[in-house]
């Protein structure tokens, strides 16, 4: 897929989730939902269906019952987890995190970056909780960046430099999303690979 391509799937993902979110009235941020899902994902968690329902009515402000009750919400919801969990496994290195494109303003790029950070950190500390102490120091040290991009803004002004810096957190928090699912879970076994004896 070339770069167009990768990034207007990227803007119709985004698109796909925000329709979610309004039409169920959700007061959340869809980019926060989807970084607490990769946070608990990239710390070696794995969420069984039930309970990933249960989380996306809390974050949107659901009822419990939202999930049962609407036609689209659960299959959207699972079939997002199944895509984001695959995405993040791909050794291609082509996951995203869910932001809005350049369509957007730079303020609610940023606030998406924000919201999806914050998001990240959130899923992590759930699924990792204490042992994120004693992770590697390049990832303590990748999680204290989070939390300072998480404390970032929205009232920066926009010119190309802005651009330009939001480009290159984004790309941090990308890779960084990346190392962490590399640090916290095993590589995932090819299919049919019997195991051998040493």
């Amino acid at each position: 897929m070339s770069e167009t391509d990768t990034s207007a799937a990227r803007a119709a993902e985004f698109e796909r989730w925000a329709n979610v979110f309004t039409a169920h009235k959700a007061f959340s941020h869809p980019s926060e939902l989807h970084g607490v899902l990769c946070g608990r994902l990239a710390a070696g968690s794995r969420i069984d269906e039930p309970e990933w329902l249960a989380m996306v009515c809390e974050h949107m402000g659901l009822a419990d019952e939202a999930a049962e009750e609407s036609d689209d919400l659960a299959p959207f919801m699972n079939s997002a987890y199944g895509k984001t969990l695959k995405q993040l496994q791909s050794t291609d290195m082509s996951f995203q995190p869910l932001l809005p494109d350049d369509d957007y303003a730079i303020e609610q790029r940023l606030e998406a970056l924000v919201a999806w950070v914050r998001g990240f950190l959130e899923g992590m500390a759930l699924a990792a909780g204490a042992s994120l102490g004693q992770a590697p120091d390049e990832i303590r040290e990748l999680i204290e960046d989070m939390v300072a991009i998480s404390q970032l803004s929205e009232d920066e002004e926009s010119d190309d430099e802005s651009e330009q810096q939001l480009l290159e957190i984004t790309e941090y928090v990308r890779l960084g999303a990346l190392a962490v699912f590399t640090e916290f879970n095993e590589p995932e076994k090819p299919a049919g690979d019997s195991p051998t004896l040493h």
